[in-house]
C-alpha cells in the first residue's frame, strides 16, 4: 500500500531526535522536548525545548524554551533550523520534562 502523504510527515519520536538549531547564531538550543498542539485544528503550534540543567544536571531545569511553529525553517535529517531571538522564546518552566 503506497502512500504519498508520508513524505510530508514526520512522527513524533522522530521530531524529538532532532537538534534545534538557531539560524540567527548558529547556536545549538537543544533537542525537542515537548510538543504543544491546537486541539481544535489538530496543528502544532509550539516546539518546547528543555533548557539548560542547574547545577551538575541534578536539580533539574529552570527555564525552557518555547519556540512557535512558524519559526521553524526547515526540519532536516537530524536537525530542525529555527529563526528565533533566543531571549523572546526562553520562559520559566511551568512543568518538569
Amino acid at each position: 500500500m503506497r502512500n504519498d502523504c508520508l513524505e510530508d510527515s514526520i512522527r513524533i519520536c522522530k521530531l524529538r531526535q532532532k537538534e534545534v538549531i538557531n539560524l540567527r547564531d548558529g547556536e545549538r538550543i537543544g533537542f525537542v522536548g515537548d510538543i504543544e498542539f491546537n486541539l481544535k485544528t489538530g496543528c502544532i503550534e509550539r516546539l518546547i525545548i528543555p533548557g539548560p540543567c542547574k547545577i551538575w544536571g541534578i536539580l533539574g531545569r529552570d527555564q525552557e524554551y518555547i519556540i512557535p511553529w512558524r519559526c521553524v525553517c526547515r526540519i532536516g535529517f537530524d536537525i530542525i533550523l529555527v529563526d528565533v531571538d533566543i531571549k523572546c522564546v526562553t520562559s520559566k518552566c511551568d512543568c518538569p520534562i
